[in-house]
């Protein structure tokens, strides 16, 4: 008894790759210098050249040898993980070189000291009305 063997569709890894990257067909077009109807061609064919496929996978940020090995199951793992550190134009959480600009221990301490005074606060304010009866 043999057992199936799942077709390597390169095609259908490029839209799934495409459609994880939250990229319409028009956008690679573009970043390919080609018009939809070939990224739609491309990704409907089981084969492509290895030229082609490089180009892909470089429009995509990816490696050929990510876009051949590619599986479902594998998926997570490789996009969680970033391969292009080219953040040249980027703010925020994906900048490099980006340092913390306050210690969390020191607001601890800081929201700690704010509790501590707030309680001798309340204290003085109730030995003040025991006091005064």
């Amino acid at each position: 008894m043999s057992t199936l063997e799942k077709p390597n569709h390169i095609g259908r890894k490029i839209s799934r790759i495409r459609e994880l990257r939250d990229m319409k067909q028009e956008a690679l077009a573009q970043a390919l210098g080609t018009n939809q109807q070939t990224i739609s061609a491309i990704e409907n064919s089981e084969t492509i050249d290895e030229e082609k496929l490089i180009e892909v996978a470089k429009a995509h940020g990816v490696t050929a040898e990510a876009i051949k090995n590619f599986s479902e199951e594998n998926m997570i793992n490789y996009f969680n993980t970033f391969h292009d550190t080219d953040f040249s134009n980027s703010q925020g959480a994906f900048s490099q070189n980006q340092q913390c600009s306050f210690n969390p221990l020191d607001k601890v301490v800081e929201l700690y000291e704010r509790l501590v005074q707030s309680e001798k606060e309340k204290t003085e304010y109730l030995e003040n009305i025991i006091k005064g009866k």
